[in-house]
């Protein structure tokens, strides 16, 4: 039901589930402790969230080890850490970077008994974290010879694997967005331009509950589609398509959902294409199973693409679907070279695109990956092109 209530506090039995899997992958990559820099991943294994996230001068940093987690904070933390109790004990610092990088060296420091500690951080692929070269710096010395190891792929094996209290947040956030565009399109009217439109959605986006509205790509075209770029003044025109990429959050968890629509109702030819792309994109989606490789879903994808005589799909992006849960876009990749093996418990973000005679057509549909078969997140795409008038 929407409006969405606020979401809830993470389990203490998710939690706990989080830091024994991750403790098993950093004994499997030989990492003894494991800093982490990045929101989510803090988030991810703490619950602990702060509003301290908007500025840089004063980190906040966790730290995984055999024993758990603990987490590093400036003082000014003091009053949102000990208003509830916490599974987790911290540490506060005074002052700023400099002094917060201090803090943790001397956490991993208290913890060497005159050894070097193979050191993890959470730099590596799809995963940036949020550091310093103090940070950096001081990690290198306390690792030694074996120096600063990634725990990109470690933290990667953990996260890409989905509780049902995780899919149930990524649920809400897609009903939140999905609701949100349709009531846009049902106010909307030719003449509406591109930044009109994205506030709307916008709008609706909050009031349904999310926990703020992003940036949305948005963008109006007949054969000339930017899809990257913000969105201007262009007017919807008749013969225009819509398209458009949320970008929403709820309980942590962001709405990755394309969604298109047309200026006036289409011809004959669009209402077929569209028909044929769409189901092509579900029976794409039906054929995913646990076990099977990233590389033969995309091989699946050729060949409906292939026997259905339709025209080259969008080419300036090499995947045809990727991952998702706290970040937008996760690993796995959905590309022709990829072998990683999908397994339940993920979520995958299938969505083909195909530009053809000044239309687009891209359904992004979003599944839970289960032993037995997959559970749509979002309500699949509508069966008709929805239309503003």
């Amino acid at each position: 039901m929407l409006p969405a209530p606020p979401p809830p506090d993470v389990p203490l039995h998710e939690l706990e589930r989080r830091l024994a899997l991750i403790r098993q992958e950093m004994a499997s990559d030989r990492i003894d402790i494991l800093v982490l820099t990045g929101q989510k991943n803090i988030e991810y294994f703490t619950d602990y969230r702060t509003l301290s996230w908007a500025y840089h001068a004063r980190p906040l940093f966790a730290l995984l080890d055999e024993s758990g987690v603990r987490v590093i904070a400036s003082s000014i933390e003091t009053r949102n850490l000990e208003s509830k109790p916490r599974h987790f004990p911290w540490f506060y610092y005074d002052g700023y970077l400099p002094e917060a990088a201090d803090a943790v060296a001397e956490q991993i420091r208290r913890r060497r008994i005159g050894k070097f500690l193979r050191i993890g951080i959470d730099y590596g692929q799809d995963m940036f974290g949020r550091g310093s070269i103090e940070l950096v710096n001081g990690l290198q010395t306390l690792a030694g010879e074996s120096g600063l190891l990634s725990g990109a792929a470690a933290l990667w094996r953990t996260r890409c694997i989905k509780s049902r209290f995780e899919a149930n947040l990524k649920r809400m956030s897609f009903a939140i967005v999905n609701a949100a565009f349709d009531q846009a399109v049902s106010e909307a009217r030719l003449g509406i331009a591109e930044f009109e439109f994205c506030r709307l959605v916008q709008a609706h986006i909050i009031r349904n509950g999310a926990d703020k509205a992003d940036p949305i790509a948005m963008t109006f075209g007949k054969g000339d589609f930017i899809y990257s770029r913000h969105p201007g003044a262009r007017q919807l025109r008749q013969g225009d398509y819509l398209w458009t990429d949320f970008r929403s959050t709820y309980g942590g968890y962001p709405a990755d959902r394309n969604r298109i629509a047309r200026g006036g109702e289409p011809g004959p030819a669009e209402i077929s294409l569209y028909d044929t792309t769409r189901s092509l994109t579900l029976a794409l989606v039906d054929s995913i199973h646990a076990g099977m490789r990233c590389s033969e879903l995309f091989a699946n994808y050729r060949n409906l693409w292939h026997d259905a005589g339709l025209p080259p799909s969008y080419g300036l992006v090499s995947r045809i679907g990727h991952g998702g849960g706290l970040d937008v876009t996760e690993p796995p990749s959905i590309a022709a070279d990829s072998d990683a093996t999908i397994r339940a418990g993920m979520i995958l973000h299938i969505e083909p695109k195909l530009e053809f005679d000044g239309a687009v057509y891209q359904f992004e549909e979003i599944v839970y990956v289960c032993e037995d078969g997959i559970e749509f997140l979002s309500t699949p795409s509508p069966a008709a092109i929805p239309v503003i008038a």
